[in-house]
């Protein structure tokens, strides 16, 4: 919305001026958006001086300065009213001032601000604690930029949902509040996505209960697919495994991956652990391996063989699980491997 041909294409001595006085290093500004550095008026000593009143130091206001220099084109009067507004979820002034330096660009984009704060407040009234809400408004803040009324319609799809494949009531604030923690961006879609996908499991024989479990699965991610794809993924591993529709839909339960994955990014996997040696059933008795990228399949394969594990001839569990879990199953094999192979505390016996 800021004029890059405004009359002059001289960058502004004012804006220059109160920039050099704040330590800002504008060769940044220069290289980022240097547009901004065109414009005829800009707000530097007023922005810089609303985050100095929230505890800013110098350092502080020159880095949000550099890292999103479109701050200083925002009126001061919009920069208080989106301080007013992050207040309501933000516990004080110290962790406000921290989330701007984190995410400058989050902060600074006020031309949203009715629906911000319409949508603060729904997600108050739904039960989400405020850190959470301070984390969307962080990572995921085009959830934000929708009218309430879609969010809305959004959750109420997903609520009548759950209660027709079988969720009970009870459960109900419980599921909806992890799965939008889990992924907020599933507010993105449209109420139709969400009826088609779950209609495409239905009619792929998945039972409710199945397709329940499914979506707490899939964390989401199955409402920001398509029958289109998720057909393709499916022929795919059936083409690969060699199995029945109904053994399939046991590994799909077993590993959601291969639904939400597309053929391109299965096959790229796929292919990783053929080149390491390991077995096409090997892959099906465990499957959840393809949730793993190739990059950490083969630096988990590494490690292992370093401690004489061989990973072709067992079953693939150990390479599974987040960095923690696979941690944790290195330290077993790990101290197996040191373990001595008598016990020297008991007695020796030895013939005569």
């Amino acid at each position: 919305s800021y004029t890059t041909d405004s009359k002059s294409r001289e960058e502004n001595k004012n804006t220059l001026e109160n920039l050099y006085s704040l330590s800002v290093d504008i060769t940044k500004i220069r290289r980022l958006k240097e547009w901004v550095l065109l414009q005829d008026v800009a707000y530097v000593k007023e922005i810089a001086g609303i985050l100095q009143e929230m505890g800013a130091d110098e350092t502080t206001v020159a880095n949000i300065i550099e890292r999103c220099p479109e701050a200083i084109l925002h009126t001061p009067a919009e920069i208080n009213s989106q301080k007013a507004l992050w207040q309501l979820v933000c516990q004080n002034e110290k962790q406000l001032i921290k989330l701007i330096e984190q995410f400058p660009e989050s902060f600074f984009t006020t031309a949203y601000q009715q629906n911000q704060k319409a949508n603060i407040l729904f997600f108050q009234e739904l039960g989400l604690k405020n850190n959470i809400i301070t984390r969307f408004l962080t990572s995921a803040p085009n959830i934000f930029y929708n009218p309430v009324e879609k969010n809305k319609n959004v959750i109420e799809t997903l609520q009548r949902n759950y209660l027709n494949l079988g969720g009970s009531e009870a459960n109900m604030k419980i599921w909806i509040l992890k799965l939008l923690s889990q992924n907020p961006f599933i507010l993105l879609n449209t109420s139709t996505a969400i009826k088609d996908n779950l209609e495409f499991l239905q009619k792929n024989d998945f039972t409710d209960q199945e397709v329940l479990h499914l979506l707490s699965k899939l964390k989401g991610f199955i409402f920001q697919l398509n029958s289109t794809t998720m057909q393709k993924s499916m022929v795919f591993s059936k083409n690969i495994f060699k199995c029945s529709d109904q053994e399939l839909k046991q590994l799909v339960l077993k590993c959601p991956a291969l639904l939400y994955y597309s053929v391109p990014v299965l096959e790229e996997r796929l292919e990783g652990l053929l080149r390491e040696g390991i077995s096409i059933a090997q892959i099906r008795e465990t499957p959840m391996v393809l949730e793993l990228t190739t990059q950490i399949v083969q630096y988990r394969i590494k490690k292992l063989s370093a401690l004489g594990y061989d990973i072709k001839s067992g079953n693939l569990e150990s390479l599974n699980g987040t960095k923690k879990d696979f941690e944790v199953t290195y330290g077993k094999i790990q101290s197996k491997k040191e373990r001595p192979i008598f016990n020297p505390v008991a007695p020796l016996h030895i013939e005569d």
